[in-house]
């Protein structure tokens, strides 16, 4: 039996680093749709359905948080992963309670190990 194709929404605004995972996650198998920012997302979670999604938190239009907020209002189910320079404490905790099941700060984690990460969620 063929395995369905996993749908991962990447919302970052950093181009280049959107463009790296969006690359390793495809040579993995999954498919990946790109977008820029929040309102972007917002508006692709509307019209597709996504297995699994990587969020920036500034972003602009709308901000990581504020897609969360939306997100958790319209009880979303799909994994979000956090991708953030934000390190504080209190933004770890914020997105968490807003729904995230993970949270990296991009400066400290290697794209692998966040490509890593999506596929351990998806391959349950």
């Amino acid at each position: 039996m063929i395995k369905k194709q996993k749908k991962i929404l990447v919302a970052e605004d950093e181009k280049p680093l959107a463009k790296a995972l969006s690359l390793k996650l495809t040579k993995m198998g999954f498919l990946v749709s790109s977008v820029f920012n929040g309102a972007e997302a917002l508006k692709t979670l509307q019209k597709e359905k996504f297995d699994f999604i990587l969020l920036d938190l500034i972003m602009p239009e709308k901000d990581g948080f504020k897609v969360l907020t939306e997100l958790q209002a319209k009880k979303n189910t799909t994994p979000v992963a956090v991708l953030s320079n934000l390190g504080q404490e209190e933004d770890t905790k914020r997105a968490k309670s807003l729904g995230a099941v993970a949270y990296f700060v991009k400066s400290d984690t290697p794209i692998q190990d966040i490509v890593n990460f999506v596929q351990q969620q998806l391959d349950l």
